[in-house]
C-alpha cells in the first residue's frame, strides 16, 4: 500500500468509525454491553483511527501543494482560526449537544446564538483554513475528512438529538442556526463573555506558537 493510499484508508477508517459508532451502530451496542463498555470501545476505536492516520500522514513524502496562498491569507487565515478558537472554548460550558446534557428554554447567548454547533464549527474552520493555506494533496485528504467528520456529525447530532428529546431539541433548534451567523439572534447577545473570549485568545496563542517547535511555518503573531 502506497503511503497515500494508507492515509485515505486511515481517513476512511477514522471518518467511518465515528458515524457507524455514533448512528446505526449505537443503540445495539449499548443496549448489549452497556454504555460505560461502548464508550471505551468507541474511544479506543477512535484513539486507534487518529493515530494511524496522523502516522500515515507523516509517511507520506514531501509534496509540492496545489496551488500558494495569497500573502493576504495569512491574516485572514489567523483571524478565522482566532473565531474557530473562542467558538470551541465556547462550546465547553452549557453545550445541550453534549452528552448527558439537556435543553432548557433560555435564550442562546454567546457562541451558542452564533451556531448551535460551535464545536463541530470550530474543527470545520480549522479544516478549511489548513486545507486552504497548505493544499498539498495529502493535506488536503486529511483536511477534508475533518470536514466532513465536523459537519456531518453536527447534521447527525441534530437528528439522533431530536429523536431523543423530540420537542425540547427542536425547539432548541428553532432558536439557533446550524451555519454561524445564520439565526436571527441579535448581535448583542452574539458576543461571548469575557472568559470564554480570553480562553479563546489564549488558546490561539499556544496554538499558532505550537506550528513552531512541532515543525511548521510559523503563523498569527509569530509570523
Amino acid at each position: 500500500m502506497t503511503p497515500m493510499a494508507s492515509l485515505i484508508a486511515a481517513c476512511v477508517a477514522f471518518v467511518g468509525s465515528h458515524f457507524l459508532l455514533s448512528h446505526p451502530l449505537r443503540a445495539p451496542l449499548v443496549a448489549r454491553l452497556g454504555a460505560r463498555p461502548f464508550l471505551g470501545i468507541y474511544s479506543l476505536v477512535a484513539l486507534a483511527s487518529l493515530v494511524w492516520m496522523v502516522i500515515a500522514y507523516r509517511a507520506v513524502p514531501p509534496q509540492a501543494p496545489l496551488w500558494a496562498p495569497p500573502d493576504w491569507g495569512w491574516m485572514l487565515a489567523s483571524l478565522v482560526m482566532l473565531f474557530a478558537a473562542i467558538l470551541w472554548a465556547g462550546s465547553l460550558v452549557g453545550n445541550p449537544a453534549m452528552p448527558e446534557a439537556k435543553v432548557t428554554d433560555w435564550a442562546p447567548r454567546g457562541v451558542f446564538a452564533i451556531t448551535r454547533h460551535p464545536m463541530m464549527w470550530s474543527f470545520a474552520l480549522w479544516a478549511i483554513v489548513h486545507g486552504w493555506m497548505w493544499a498539498t494533496p495529502a493535506n488536503l485528504v486529511l483536511t477534508a475528512s475533518i470536514l466532513i467528520l465536523a459537519l456531518g456529525g453536527a447534521a447527525g447530532q441534530d437528528a439522533k438529538k431530536a429523536k431523543l428529546m423530540g420537542a425540547n431539541w427542536r425547539g432548541w433548534v428553532a432558536r439557533t442556526a446550524f451555519f454561524p451567523f445564520a439565526g436571527r439572534a441579535a448581535l448583542g447577545a452574539m458576543w461571548p463573555r469575557w472568559p470564554v473570549v480570553a480562553g479563546g485568545v489564549l488558546l490561539w496563542l499556544v496554538a499558532t506558537w505550537a506550528h513552531g517547535p512541532l515543525g511548521g511555518m510559523a503563523v498569527g503573531l509569530w509570523r
